[in-house]
């Protein structure tokens, strides 16, 4: 809103009022107000739960310290939340289509996540939402934002971005008033993503089924649609997973999506994009504000959720976490970088799966079950061994920063 306001300022030649059109300057204020409202209202909305009773219930895993948690408050996920929308709401474009999505996403899975919190903490149901409607929310928002990419004309790439250099000082100086011609500037439609390491490193989906030919076309994005969902299905499932330990989902989001907004900000800038070689993408540096208001936000609730945690997310901000990062990387077209980046998820889930699979096998074959690790997901086989708490998630956060860093890199190592 405050985009709008100043830029109308601007055209009464309002001195600084140019400040706005700047999205580093813009980024800025947002990660500073998320850090704000989660910090300061934060110990607001902790009191808050305790006095409504909206506490965590630990099931007995046989974990030292388990029943320290007991009581403690859950759902905090709603103050996440908040310091991300408020801040993009006031920072952000928000007719840019890349924002609306994402502001779609935050709600969408966040409502999912409060009625699964919701359930367990008022209804007493430790089970909380039936499964399959978390699937049927998740393939739902990956409905929406696959079609949203395959059919929008507001998302498109540009393979060589080439300018003259008096569009390029238009642009950084945020004084050109005309439009770009995009035939002219070959933005188009796409569904190519990058690839990590390769030097070729851009891959179209539309090619996989190339041997079928143009009429099979619709059965690409069918495929591209099913991909879509996978990815949100999955990271936004796993960032639940890891939340286990004070602190461990909300510091290793915070990480992804600094990440996430690095890329987010080279491919939106036509010079940076140019020098890399890698696709430009028009208005998608608007994402830069949304990644500023989700680190301070994740950063702000890490401030209380750290150990020993003084609140936790609930599903309320772990599924939600989990999918503003499915669809900030789907966004960016750096989704097959996630395996690399979300590491720490990729374990947790992984670790989950090869336990049942062991155990379904050895008791099938030998009729007793065995396991692979102490206890998954993978935190807890470390809790198991007698590793405190703080050590964990402190060698995980290392691990995740590690990532980032190589992920960061493949924009030049292939």
């Amino acid at each position: 809103m405050f985009y709008y306001f100043f830029n109308y300022l601007q055209g009464l030649n309002m001195p600084g009022a140019g400040l706005f059109n700047f999205i580093s300057f813009r980024a800025g204020l947002a990660l500073i107000t998320s850090l704000l409202i989660s910090i300061l209202y934060g110990k607001r909305i902790i009191n808050f739960l305790q006095k409504k009773q909206i506490g965590e219930i630990v099931r007995d895993l046989g974990l030292e310290g388990q029943y320290k948690k007991q009581g403690t408050p859950t759902m905090g996920g709603l103050l996440i939340i908040a310091s991300i929308l408020i801040p993009t709401l006031l920072f952000a474009k928000v007719h840019n289509i890349y924002i609306i999505l994402m502001i779609i996403s935050t709600i969408w899975l966040g409502t999912i996540g409060f009625i699964d919190d919701y359930i367990k903490v008022f209804k007493k149901n430790k089970a909380g939402l039936s499964g399959k409607f978390k699937i049927i929310g998740q393939v739902g928002l990956g409905i929406i934002v696959g079609c949203t990419i395959i059919f929008s004309d507001g998302i498109v790439i540009r393979e060589n971005p080439k300018l003259s250099a008096t569009e390029i000082v238009e642009i950084t100086e945020g004084t050109k008033d005309k439009p770009i011609d995009k035939t002219v500037k070959n933005d188009h439609k796409s569904t190519k993503t990058t690839i990590p390491f390769l030097k070729e490193n851009e891959f179209d989906y539309s090619k996989i089924l190339w041997f079928l030919g143009e009429d099979f076309k619709w059965l690409t994005m069918i495929i591209y649609l099913l991909i879509v969902i996978f990815i949100i299905t999955a990271v936004s499932n796993g960032a639940n997973m890891t939340d286990g330990l004070d602190g461990l989902a909300t510091g290793t989001s915070a990480i992804i999506g600094a990440t996430l907004g690095i890329f987010a900000y080279v491919s939106g800038n036509i010079i940076i994009a140019d020098y890399l070689k890698i696709m430009y993408i028009p208005d998608i540096g608007e994402l830069v504000i949304f990644s500023s208001a989700f680190i301070g936000a994740t950063i702000g609730f890490f401030w209380y959720n750290a150990f020993p945690a003084q609140v936790f997310m609930g599903d309320t901000g772990s599924l939600t976490l989990g999918g503003i990062i499915a669809v900030l990387a789907i966004l960016v077209r750096k989704e097959l970088l996630l395996p690399i980046l979300c590491g720490v998820f990729f374990a947790e889930s992984v670790s989950v799966m090869l336990q049942v699979a062991y155990f379904k096998y050895t008791k099938k074959k030998y009729g007793e079950g065995k396991r692979i690790l102490l206890m998954a997901p993978l935190h807890h086989h470390y809790q198991k061994k007698g590793i405190p708490e703080s050590k964990i998630v402190a060698r995980f956060l290392i691990i995740g920063i590690m990532l980032a860093v190589i992920t960061v890199i493949t924009l030049k190592i292939r």
